[in-house]
């Protein structure tokens, strides 16, 4: 579920009053009989018998580290002032995030943006380009990485083939970029690995790997499935254009504004629920350890939701409101954000 988790920061993307060329058919692309791209055909390949990485690619719905690109790590595997760090941020709903204050995405681009991007391929360099105007260069020349780079929001890339799969180191990151919407931090001496493995025509495997000894005690990976976008292109996202939101952001603890809710009334909570739109569905399960309500969105892992009233909760800034019916029971749920609300019905 791509836009899930997108939250208020939807609200700070200019939307397209003319979209151009979004229905327009890619040539080259390995069609179905009744017309439609076949995402499970081979691979396509350039003329040096390399993949082709070539063409719109966007994260296959799984969200799992939108908001929290460590939630693999054990918190022994974050240094202290890290730990500290990420706890100061994370009650302000990422108001000083890259995406709210329209900066660079920095090394989340690839595991935790919501945008789409478009890969170009040439033999010496492969050039990403992403929605919000920004770019990445990986160099296939055979240049080392810099040895003192001078920090920058993208990082400096350079990348070479095994077999089949393109892999790509990054280092020279501003430690002002974060590895994910709710603020872990790095340091400059943050070094990215990125593994890219296109199984088919219309599915891409990135695994990417983070080592910051500065900040972690242990490098960690993660993986993010992307999936091809055919019969469209790439359209711009001014952050700043139109934007209505920072100033209406709350900031502050929202474990300070918490009110205290009974055991009894938070099990009533407790299920798993469905969100459905047109053909997708995103499964929703609320549990309860102790005394505070978990919530998990599509398999990506429980959240903690801090209550605000005895129906309302928090959730990095996401508001979370069950809907009682005239006697009490839970039939479902809504997930309120600056931009858009859904609506997830219960199941069980």
């Amino acid at each position: 579920m791509r836009t899930l988790f997108a939250g208020m920061v939807f609200s700070l993307i200019a939307s397209s009053s003319a979209a151009q060329w979004i229905q327009l058919p890619t040539p080259g692309i390995p069609r179905t009989s009744d017309g439609k791209p076949n995402l499970t055909a081979p691979a396509p390949r350039t003329r040096d018998g390399k993949p082709d990485l070539s063409g719109m690619w966007a994260r296959e719905g799984d969200d799992r580290y939108y908001n929290n690109a460590a939630a693999d790590l054990k918190p022994a595997d974050v240094k202290p002032w890290a730990q500290a760090l990420y706890q100061r941020r994370l009650p302000d709903f990422g108001k000083d995030s890259m995406e709210v204050q329209c900066l660079p995405l920095g090394p989340a681009a690839v595991t935790t943006s919501f945008f789409d991007f478009k890969f170009i391929q040439t033999p010496s360099v492969i050039v990403i380009l992403i929605e919000d105007l920004t770019y990445r260069q990986i160099h296939l020349d055979g240049r080392q990485l810099p040895k003192d780079p001078n920090p920058s929001w993208m990082g400096y890339s350079v990348g070479h083939w095994d077999g089949d799969t393109l892999v790509v180191e990054t280092n020279g990151f501003t430690e002002r970029s974060w590895l994910d919407y709710d603020g872990h931090p790095h340091t400059e001496a943050l070094h990215m690995t990125e593994r890219y493995h296109r199984s088919d025509f219309g599915h891409l495997d990135v695994e990417v790997t983070f080592d910051d000894p500065g900040a972690y005690t242990r490098p960690w990976t993660v993986s993010v499935p992307l999936e091809l976008f055919p019969d469209t292109e790439l359209l711009e996202a001014v952050c700043r254009e139109n934007e209505k939101s920072i100033a209406h952001i709350r900031t502050g603890s929202q474990e300070a504004a918490a009110v205290n809710v009974a055991r009894a009334l938070l099990s009533k909570y407790v299920g798993s629920y469905e969100i459905r739109e047109q053909d997708e569905v995103t499964s929703a399960v609320v549990s309860l350890s102790g005394d505070t309500l978990f919530l998990d969105l599509d398999h990506t892992g429980p959240r903690k939701l801090v209550p605000i009233s005895d129906t309302s909760f928090s959730d990095s800034g996401n508001v979370i409101q069950f809907l009682p019916d005239g006697q009490g029971a839970v039939t479902a749920f809504l997930i309120r954000t600056v931009e858009y609300e859904q609506r997830a019905v219960r199941v069980r």
